[in-house]
């Protein structure tokens, strides 16, 4: 229920802002690309925000956004994704709770390569004619990729008694994304924190750090009955945008 109160919050809000909308409100598309040691990760998307106030400096809108993440160690490690294990809470109690090592286990994989396809929820604020801060999150999508194999490394007993560590897995990203909060969400989701300078009319840079949850689900279910694994990416990003 909360998930729907805060969504319809949203489109109350946005459905306002179209009544606001000034020569500060724009549309464009985006092309990002962000890497680090692990890998990298390309990302296109599509923004609408819509300037608040007499002003418009601050913005509020939305988007559409594929993130893609190629691995570039063959060995990639996922640790246990949810939050009713990893803090024993959820929700936003879970982003400032402790994790409980004893229930976190790690996914092995091999070759990883997701690709998410996600809603987005976008602030802005122009600091400057030419310069904008802002900042954007995934809210709810998809993901796709191939299965891969894994080993899972872990000490606990799954619910017949018997230890998986060591044991062979097949896995695959999980396919529906939904933003909670912390180990909460679902999925595969990015979130980026940046600045923007226009260096025209149409043609503005981004600069930034981009944070991930990158989900693969198990094709069984092991210690403590869990079948979810996720990594978490901290990457620096560049980007282009155009406006329309």
């Amino acid at each position: 229920m909360k998930i729907v109160f805060y969504g319809f919050l949203f489109l109350v809000i946005a459905h306002k802002t179209l009544s606001q909308k000034n020569e500060n409100s724009f549309e464009a598309f985006d092309i990002a690309i962000a890497s680090g040691k692990k890998g990298f990760s390309p990302a296109m998307s599509y923004e609408k925000l819509f300037g608040l106030g007499q002003k418009g400096k601050l913005k509020l809108g939305y988007g559409l956004r594929y993130t893609g993440y190629f691995a570039q160690e063959k060995k990639m490690n996922f640790r246990t994704a949810p939050a009713s294990l990893t803090s024993g809470k959820s929700s936003l109690a879970a982003l400032f709770s402790e994790d409980i090592d004893s229930q976190i286990d790690t996914l092995q994989l091999d070759n990883v390569q997701t690709n998410a396809l996600n809603l987005t929820i976008r602030l802005g604020y122009s600091i400057a004619k030419k310069i904008e801060v802002g900042f954007n999150i995934d809210a709810i999508g998809f993901t796709f990729g191939k299965k891969q194999r894994g080993i899972f490394v872990g000490n606990e007993t799954d619910s017949d008694g018997k230890s998986n560590n060591g044991k062979s897995v097949i896995a695959s990203p999980t396919k529906f994304n939904l933003l909670l909060i912390s180990d909460s969400d679902i999925g595969s989701l990015n979130s980026e924190i940046f600045a923007r300078y226009f260096i025209s009319e149409k043609i503005g840079i981004r600069a930034g750090a981009s944070f991930q949850f990158l989900e693969y689900t198990a094709d069984k279910k092991l210690a403590f009955d869990n079948d979810r694994y996720r990594s978490k990416q901290l990457l620096p990003f560049v980007a282009l945008s155009i406006k329309f």
